[in-house]
């Protein structure tokens, strides 16, 4: 029994599924980036920025 043609597809599946996932998580993070930007020039600050004493 020779199993290449099985073997090959889930490599094949499997490499498409985890380029989706890198690709998605690119793009949201682009997305968060820009949010984050809009909200910086909004004048919203980070809690977890220094704080003046």
């Amino acid at each position: 029994m020779n199993h290449t043609l099985f073997v090959a597809a889930a490599y094949a599946v499997s490499a498409l599924g985890l380029g989706g996932l890198a690709l998605w998580i690119v793009r949201d993070q682009r997305a968060r980036k820009r949010e984050l930007a809009a909200l910086e020039q909004a004048g919203v600050t980070r809690r977890s920025g220094s704080k003046s004493a």
